[in-house]
């Protein structure tokens, strides 16, 4: 691996002294390390028969030299060109695998020495386990027999994970379908002279794109992407035997084969490229082929998807969402929009979904929907739910359908809104057919399906299992979490008759174990599980959950957190960090609905306010921040006072307690939230200071829609203007702390935002600062940069915060 001088740090620059500066890395207070550079938990794995339990260790961050390994950026992915894998990838250092019900551990022996796991799996039967070995220079496939522990190598090189997971069980335990590169190596690096211009054309159709980034830009791009993600597929061998090719070279988006195990359907990329679309939208081709590799038919061509509108009920003209029916042996179905995938032009019904059997050539329409297509699931020949869900109004519908019949009459079971969480009957369980394939879950007597839920409520979510009767669509509850003092959810059903169920119970200050529970009683659940709570620093932290309102009477909610020790009584009131991320909404009264447990554990990561109340703030954590629209009106039409009325709501709560200096708070809030936090220091006076990470500030930049906002800039110019803090970047006079990942590839939240934001309040003599991380992308990831952002934003609430002193900005 090559080396990096690590002391190349976050690029600053400071308003007051006009200064622009390097500085080197630093670490916030020991308060904050301490919770900061913990030891990450296991994550956990169980196998799809509920017959084992995987625990996967991990580090908590990336070094700086992994985050600054080679990376190209091509058609909307980026890529390590040493290892043919995707780059900025989590890897796992560590494994245990235990009985999931016995606990009785299984000794894994022959890992490799230099550890990095990626797409770790179980085989269909449980027989064995796969995983990817990530090297500086290459990938390999390693097997584990489950019966004696023992891990092998069955692949040691000429792997390709560029597009995807690298591998794919095959129908039984014998094989896997692996994408391989063979010998090919790192593209040599020649400076290569342009033999003209790139250039685009407009030719007066209609082709909107929202601001991806990483996009092709030349010919040259074009042929790097070509070269990195080009593979053939092939069988490895779990006893050794040599690979045996499936498939040719080609770019392969995705691969999959038929319950049955006798055909296989690719789809592969092909050209024309676009340079203002991922890959994506790029042109394709589902191929079928038998499951040796003996190609049977096109089965459909996929054009160039340029032309589809931006608005977010707008899908694509054609076959979409094409994959294999999970309880028949090789009927292939899809969707299809009567309207062209327009959602302007007028259509009876805007999805039909067809199916067709093996060979392929016959066409079977199996229902009609009102809204789009968003799923299904198959229990008997004659039996199916399907799902759809139109995004303009929140609509979701889920019916009974007979597929064995043509054009199936839709029983709607719920029509509901998806903002409306307290109606939200949960999700059907699933079980696995002969083919491996996940199937609805009958009881015994086939009469009932069973649905597990969060179990919203105004006193927080509160899981359930309910028994679903099909003959009246009624329902039974057969448990619920007390919801007192933990928070127990459903992770699977183990046994549907014997009422046993895999479970999560945690409580504020005891990390989520899984535990074995049977809910026909009140006994009580084994536990499986013993992770223990990595942040007990914060044990004798007081955490609540706030209720309050908005002045005009929308019900709102937070988490507040208060110091270890601390006593109101006394009189003292702290100085307070809010964080929140606005939310759009067509409902008023769905707005103020509790989304989650009081009893949930404190759980850190690294963009966490909480750390905060270790050095003696009060923090207001995930403050309801609801944006309605009324009626006809979209929600940003009226962005700002309700933003600012959000912000107001728990700034009057948290004083009206007795416990917040209201004169000393600061707000932050990450991507949309940094966007929220710029726009409350310019439209109201309610912060001493804020702190935005990765955000968007000038909405003219974003022109085809952003977040929940599907008008276009030309649709909605007042909006955007308004919305946009940049255009107001004079008004800004609390101290602001922007930090930017200088990698960001999130669409709309280009690093450029955050630095003309900065220089925007510069050059009108407001108070910022701009920290500029290295090789961070949207979310951050190595140790250095999230540590230094830490001591970054400590130092601005200690100074314009806690320590406040009136300034005068004139």
């Amino acid at each position: 691996m090559r080396h990096i001088k690590i002391w190349v740090v976050a690029v600053v620059a400071l308003i007051g002294n006009n200064a622009s500066a390097q500085t080197d890395y630093q670490k916030p207070p020991a308060e904050i390390l301490e919770l900061a550079d913990v030891k990450a938990p296991s994550a956990s794995i169980v196998s799809r028969n509920n017959k084992y339990l995987a625990l996967l260790d991990r580090s908590l961050y990336k070094s700086l030299e992994e985050l600054a390994e080679p990376e190209l950026k091509l058609a909307g992915i980026r890529i390590n060109p040493e290892n043919f894998s995707l780059s900025r990838g989590t890897y796992y250092t560590g494994l245990k695998i235990q009985h999931l019900i016995s606990k009785e551990p299984i000794t894994v022996k022959g890992l490799p020495a230099n550890l990095k796991m990626q797409s770790f799996s179980f085989s269909p039967n449980e027989n064995y386990c796969a995983f990817i070995n990530a090297a500086f220079n290459k990938l390999s496939l390693w097997v584990i027999d489950m019966k004696t522990g023992q891990a092998k190598e069955i692949i040691p090189s000429g792997i390709s994970a560029t597009m995807g997971s690298a591998y794919m069980w095959g129908p039984d335990d014998s094989y896997l379908f692996v994408r391989y590169k063979g010998d090919k190596a790192k593209m040599p690096e020649v400076r290569e002279l342009p033999k003209g211009p790139a250039t685009q054309d407009a030719t007066g159709v209609k082709a909107a794109a929202r601001t991806y980034q990483d996009l092709l830009r030349n010919k040259q791009d074009e042929a790097k992407f070509d070269y990195y993600t080009t593979t053939s597929v092939v069988k490895a061998f779990v006893d050794g035997r040599p690979i045996q090719q499936v498939l040719k070279d080609g770019v392969y988006k995705s691969f999959s084969y038929s319950p049955d195990g006798k055909y296989l359907l690719a789809e592969e990329v092909r050209q024309p490229y676009s340079y203002t679309l991922t890959y994506g939208s790029f042109p394709s081709r589902f191929n079928i082929y038998d499951i040796n590799g003996t190609f049977v038919k096109t089965f459909y061509d996929r054009p160039l998807q340029d032309k589809v509108p931006v608005s977010y009920d707008a899908v694509e003209a054609g076959k979409r969402s094409i994959f294999w029916r999970s309880d028949m042996p090789s009927t292939l179905m899809w969707a299809v929009a009567p309207d062209g995938g327009d959602p302007e032009q007028q259509s009876e019904y805007r999805d039909e979904v067809f199916q067709s059997d093996y060979p392929f050539t016959e066409e079977k329409l199996v229902c009609k929907l009102n809204n789009r297509f968003s799923g299904i699931e198959f229990g008997r020949k004659d039996m199916a739910i399907v799902y759809d869900y139109w995004w303009k109004n929140r609509n979701t519908r889920t019916a009974f359908i007979d597929p064995s019949k043509e054009n199936s009459p839709l029983r709607v079971i719920w029509d509901r809104s998806t903002e409306d969480v307290y109606s939200d009957p949960g999700d059907f369980v699933n079980t696995y057919n002969q083919y491996n394939r996940a199937v609805l879950q009958y009881s015994k007597d086939g009469k009932s399906l069973y649905l597990t839920g969060e179990g919203y409520s105004p006193e927080g979510n509160k899981p359930f299992i309910d028994e679903f009767k099909i003959a009246d669509a009624k329902t039974k509850r057969l448990w619920r979490a007390d919801g007192k003092s933990t928070y127990e959810r459903v992770i699977r059903i183990i046994d549907a008759e014997k009422k046993l169920a895999l479970t999560s119970i945690e409580s504020p200050k005891v990390y989520p174990n899984y535990y074995l529970r049977n809910y026909k009683g009140d006994s009580k659940p084994t536990q499986l599980t013993f992770k223990e709570n990595p942040y007990k620093a914060l044990a004798d932290v007081s955490k609540q959950k706030i209720n309050y309102k908005r002045a005009d009477g929308v019900d709102l909610y937070a988490t507040l957190y208060l110091p270890a020790g601390y006593d109101k009584t006394k009189g003292e009131r702290l100085p307070m960090l809010m964080e929140a991320y606005p939310t759009e909404y067509k409902d008023a009264k769905a707005a103020g609905q509790v989304k989650e447990s009081p009893n949930a554990f404190i759980s850190l990561y690294w963009g966490s306010p909480v750390y905060w109340v270790m050095r003696g703030y009060a923090v207001l954590e995930d403050a309801q921040f609801p944006i309605i629209g009324k009626d006809k009106e979209e929600p940003n039409d009226t962005y700002i006072p309700q933003l600012v009325a959000d912000a107001a709501a728990a700034i009057k709560a948290v004083d009206s307690m007795g416990v917040v200096d209201k004169n000393r708070c600061a707000v932050m809030g990450h991507s949309y939230g940094a966007f929220m936090t710029a726009n409350l220091l310019a439209h109201s006076d309610l912060f001493a200071a804020g702190i935005a990470r990765s955000g968007a500030y000038n909405r003219t930049l974003t022109p085809f829609s952003f977040q929940a906002e599907q008008r276009s800039y030309w649709e909605a110019q007042k909006v955007y203007n308004d919305m946009s803090p940049f255009n107001y970047a004079d008004k800004l006079k609390e101290p602001i702390l922007f930090i930017h990942g200088d990698a960001d590839n999130n669409p709309g939240t280009f690093t450029l935002q955050s630095e003309r934001m900065f220089q925007a309040i510069k050059g009108t003599g407001g108070k910022a600062r701009l920290v500029l991380l290295p090789y961070e992308s949207h979310g951050y990831a190595a140790r250095e940069n999230i540590l230094h952002m830490l001591w970054e934003m400590d130092t601005w609430l200690e100074k314009y915060v806690k320590n406040k002193k009136e300034i005068s900005m004139k």
